[in-house]
């Protein structure tokens, strides 16, 4: 598999007819942060975190008031930037029992960049299981010119979890990162781990560097120690001053009325890393936590723009920044995400083009633009026609205030509906509505799992996290329902342009029904063109596929040894 993957790739670097070099093409550099919400920086209406450099970068570029993931979840919002699919299409997910296969892989936007003359780059967390054996294919690692990334989540302190960081001077997450970008922009490699299949980047080839951070996610902000060789903006930052709780947060004893009906949304089955939201105190120190995250985000972003500049390549480099979701800390008594409101759905995105017009920067877009445009605007910029499996759509246009808008309604799913009690929804809506359905979910609850595992004595995590062959089936039995009819089981409406934090559920009031109908409409359509109509291109990715690949390994060992 690597082998025949490694003599492709050495033919697309060295036998393509699109190699030659192009320096009037820009390079690029994409920041993806995990599990910000819109409204974590000053730019977009936070107080008191310190983000003056991603400030700068909104005053300089586009700021997207209104984009949105697709999934609110890690794993398949990060595959849906990757191929421009929305998650009903590509197939993947933690609940899937799949892996992406390496023909979809193939039309990602990374990929397609190579394939078109682009040294391309990748550094911090990947969440996205690629090939057979999923983070064990080494088809990531492969298909990069330059890899320095641990799978599945880094934690604050990634030297602690994998052995690629084990090279770097610094210790805590945004420091590591910052370390591979510099080594990554300096065109002589010396970061001991990184990957890289050409020593030195080629300075006459343009570049497309992805950027993806394991924070503000609680897997980082939770590993958060305060160590002695922290930087003093993870230990002391913002723990002098009062940290309010956020817009209509209620702690879990006060829960009168819980947002969702209990058997829509089983609150009890919740995964308990999202407990701290129950109390304030316990949710003030994890803020607290978030916001130190975003400084030091933010500290790095201004260390790499000073850098572009330093090696002379700011003026042909186009940044984007944005989060694959948001996160709930509490508001209306919610915690964690996989929902499709606008705490989780609505993201910041911020895309500055240096060589576009002088009056399309510093701007902020009233437009609609989604997780899902992300590739196919990057490779607009460079020149490259997107592969026809996309579904996004390039927002260069409304970048360089050319363009009309290219969204009329912008639909979100979940379908990660497991034992944690989290319900199968879709959503649709446009700059005033909102449409949310809901449908079953008949999981076994995690509560009993974990009960039977402590008592018989083996991992909780295990009976919670290993994912069986027959998940398969039931993941693709979710995709397919509601097109064949499911009902759903609950359905809220919402007036965004007089409730954007989606307090009152209108679906009820009879003045509603054109709305309504007008909404159904959109939603089937954008469910339709969602689910596309070609098969997920996966492969099974499931403890007993491991176990059979590992095994099928051991065989050929002992084959190979007897000879």
């Amino acid at each position: 598999m690597k082998s025949t993957l490694s003599i492709l790739i050495f033919s697309t670097l060295f036998l393509s007819p699109c190699r030659a070099a192009d320096e009037n093409r820009p390079n690029f550099v994409f920041i993806l942060t995990d599990d910000q919400s819109y409204g974590m920086m000053g730019c977009d209406g936070n107080k008191i975190t310190q983000t003056p450099n991603l400030d700068q970068l909104a005053k300089d570029g586009v700021f997207f008031d209104r984009a949105y993931i697709t999934s609110a979840i890690c794993t398949p919002s990060r595959i849906s930037i990757f191929l421009s699919q929305f998650e009903r299409k590509h197939g993947v997910n933690f609940n899937s029992g799949t892996s992406v296969a390496p023909e979809a892989w193939a039309k990602s936007y990374p990929l397609v960049m190579r394939d078109h003359g682009y040294y391309t780059g990748y550094v911090g967390k990947n969440h996205a299981p690629i090939g057979e054996g999923g983070y064990d294919s080494g088809l990531m690692e492969e298909s990069f010119d330059y890899f320095y990334a641990g799978h599945g989540h880094i934690g604050f302190y990634p030297k602690d979890k994998h052995e690629i960081f084990d090279g770097a001077k610094s210790d805590t997450q945004v420091e590591i990162i910052q370390e591979s970008i510099d080594d990554f922009l300096s065109n002589k490699h010396r970061l001991d781990g990184a990957i890289h299949f050409l020593e030195n980047r080629p300075d006459d080839q343009p570049f497309c560097l992805s950027i993806c951070f394991n924070l503000p996610h609680g897997a980082g902000t939770s590993t958060m120690r305060m160590r002695e060789t922290d930087d003093e903006i993870y230990k002391t930052l913002y723990r002098d001053i009062e940290i309010p709780m956020p817009e209509h947060y209620v702690a879990k004893a006060d829960i009168q009325t819980p947002k969702l009906p209990d058997h829509v949304l089983k609150v009890e089955e919740r995964q308990t890393g999202y407990d701290y939201v129950n109390e304030p105190e316990t949710n003030r120190e994890r803020i607290i936590r978030q916001m130190e995250a975003m400084t030091g985000i933010d500290r790095l972003v201004g260390k790499m723009r000073a850098k572009l500049s330093a090696e002379g390549l700011d003026e042909n480099t186009i940044l984007i920044f944005t989060s694959d979701h948001g996160l709930f800390m509490g508001e209306q008594g919610l915690g964690g995400k996989a929902l499709c409101y606008e705490k989780t759905t609505h993201v910041p995105l911020i895309v500055f083009n240096p060589t576009g017009p002088s009056n399309s920067h510093g701007r902020r877009s009233d437009e609609f633009a989604q997780s899902i445009d992300i590739a196919p605007t990057i490779l607009d910029y460079a020149g490259i026609e997107s592969p026809g499996e996309f579904q996004g759509k390039s927002i260069r246009e409304l970048v360089d205030r050319k363009g009309a808008p290219v969204h009329d309604f912008i639909f979100t799913e979940n379908l990660w509906s497991t034992h944690f009690g989290n319900p199968r929804v879709e959503a649709v809506q446009d700059k005033e509505w909102k449409y949310i359905r809901y449908y079953a979910n008949e999981s076994f609850p995690a509560s009993k799992k974990m009960s039977v595992a402590k008592e018989m004595g083996f991992p909780v995590n295990r009976i919670l996290y290993a994912v069986s062959d027959e998940y398969i089936a039931t993941y693709r039995h979710y995709a397919e329902s509601s097109l064949a009819g499911a009902k759903p089981i609950h359905e809220e409406l919402y007036y965004l342009a007089d409730d954007p934090t989606e307090l009152h559920n209108v679906i009820n009031d009879p003045s509603n029904a054109a709305e309504l109908k007008r909404l159904l409409g959109a939603w089937k359509e954008r469910l339709t063109y969602a689910r596309g109509t070609a098969s997920p291109k996966v492969l099974r990715y499931t403890e007993l596929s491991e176990l059979e690949r590992k095994l099928d390994a051991l065989k050929a060992d002992k084959l190979t040894n007897k000879k």
